[in-house]
C-alpha cells in the first residue's frame, strides 16, 4: 500500500510499501485497495493546515504500470466500476487544491502515465525508464475520461502519437515533446520534484483548485462520468 513521508511543507506519497513483502507489487499497479489507500492519504494531506504540496513517486524500476490487469481478468463483471474509480482518482489529482509533482524514477505505463499527466508537473529520470501509453499494442481501448485527460494536458499531435502508436519515450524525448516538464539523473529525480514543490507550496488552497477546474472543466466532467461498456469485454481498457 502507498505510504507518506514529509519534508517540510511537502508530503511525499510513495506508491510502494515501506517494508516489502512476498505479496508486494513492485510495479505499483492500481489494485482497488491501492486506489482506496491513495485516496485515504490524499484525505490526510488535504486535512492538514498551512502551505502544502504533494510529490508522488515509486521505487526501483517502476513508477507505476497502471491498471491491475490480473484483477480485471478475475473480476470481468466489475470492470466498468473499476475504470470509473481510476478516472475519479485522475480527476481528484487534476484539480487538487495543492501543487502536485510526479517524480518518475522508473517505468511509467498506461494508467500510471495518465496519473502522471494529472499532476501539475512531472520530473522524469533522464537516462533510463520509459513513459508509454501502450493500449494500442495490447489491443486495449481507453475510457473516454482518460482520452480527455491526455487531450487536455498534451499538445494535440503529441497526444495523438502517444495514444495511437504505443511508443515508449525515454526521458529526453519525453521532455522535448512535453510529456514531462523536467529530467534529472536517477539520484536527483525525487530531490528535483521536492525542491519545486517546496517553492510552490504557498499556493495551496481553494483558489488553486478553482483555477485548475476552470482550465480542465471538460476533462473533469468526462473523468467523473461513470465508465460503461467494458464489463465482460474480451479486451479491457488500459
Amino acid at each position: 500500500m502507498p505510504y507518506l513521508e514529509h519534508e517540510g511543507d511537502v508530503a511525499i506519497l510513495h506508491f510502494g510499501e515501506s517494508q516489502h513483502t512476498a505479496g508486494s507489487d513492485p510495479e505499483n499497479r492500481f489494485h482497488p485497495e491501492w486506489i482506496a489507500g491513495f485516496h485515504a492519504l490524499l484525505d490526510d494531506i488535504e486535512a492538514q493546515d498551512g502551505p502544502r504540496a504533494l510529490v508522488t513517486t515509486g521505487a526501483g524500476k517502476y513508477y507505476s504500470t497502471g491498471a491491475d490487469l490480473r484483477w480485471v481478468a478475475e473480476h470481468p463483471d466489475e470492470v466498468d466500476g473499476y475504470l470509473s474509480e481510476i478516472q475519479l482518482l485522475f480527476a481528484r489529482l487534476l484539480i487538487a487544491p495543492l501543487p502536485t509533482v510526479a517524480a518518475l524514477q522508473g517505468h511509467t505505463f498506461g494508467a500510471g502515465a495518465f496519473l502522471a499527466l494529472a499532476h501539475d508537473r512531472a520530473v522524469m529520470r533522464v537516462d533510463r525508464g520509459f513513459f508509454c501509453l501502450p493500449g494500442i499494442t495490447i489491443g486495449a481501448s481507453y475510457a473516454p475520461g482518460t482520452v480527455a485527460l491526455a487531450s487536455a494536458r498534451l499538445a494535440p499531435r503529441v497526444a495523438h502519437e502517444a495514444m495511437v502508436s504505443g511508443r515508449r519515450y525515454g526521458g529526453v524525448d519525453a521532455l522535448t515533446l512535453g510529456l514531462v516538464d523536467e529530467t534529472a539523473v536517477e539520484t536527483e529525480v525525487l530531490c528535483a520534484a521536492v525542491e519545486y514543490a517546496k517553492n510552490v507550496a504557498h499556493t495551496r488552497g481553494p483558489v488553486l483548485r478553482d483555477i485548475k477546474y476552470r482550465l480542465y472543466e471538460e476533462a473533469v466532467t468526462r473523468l467523473r462520468t461513470p465508465v460503461a461498456g467494458y464489463n465482460n469485454a474480451s479486451v479491457a481498457c488500459g
